[in-house]
């Protein structure tokens, strides 16, 4: 089954003073200005993000032996929301957007 999500409303919540605002979900992570430092995965508060070996195709000549692995999107489903990623992404590699209820 698909799901339109054009015609599904985007998800809204809460805070705790009732005020409504719309969270944005991590939908992507460009794995190719990516550096593996693993900020994303220490303040991610669920389970989205993992370490992965870089592609031998994406492998640069200039690239130091840490940055042999980058991070990856483990379970984006799992994220709540909360920008957290973003925030300590030195490279910006992160792509958040509103979605709705129930979309995959």
């Amino acid at each position: 089954m698909t799901m339109d999500t054009a015609s599904m409303d985007t998800y809204t919540a809460l805070t705790r003073g009732g005020r409504p605002y719309t969270p944005t979900f991590v939908v992507a992570l460009d794995q190719k200005i990516c550096i593996g430092c693993g900020r994303c995965y220490k303040v991610c508060p669920r389970d989205v993000f993992e370490l992965v070996d870089r592609e031998e195709d994406e492998l640069d000549e200039d690239l130091d032996d840490d940055q042999m692995s980058v991070m990856s999107l483990k379970d984006a489903l799992d994220c709540i929301g909360c920008g957290s990623c973003a925030r300590v992404c030195p490279k910006n590699c992160h792509t958040h957007q509103a979605m709705p209820v129930g979309a995959p």
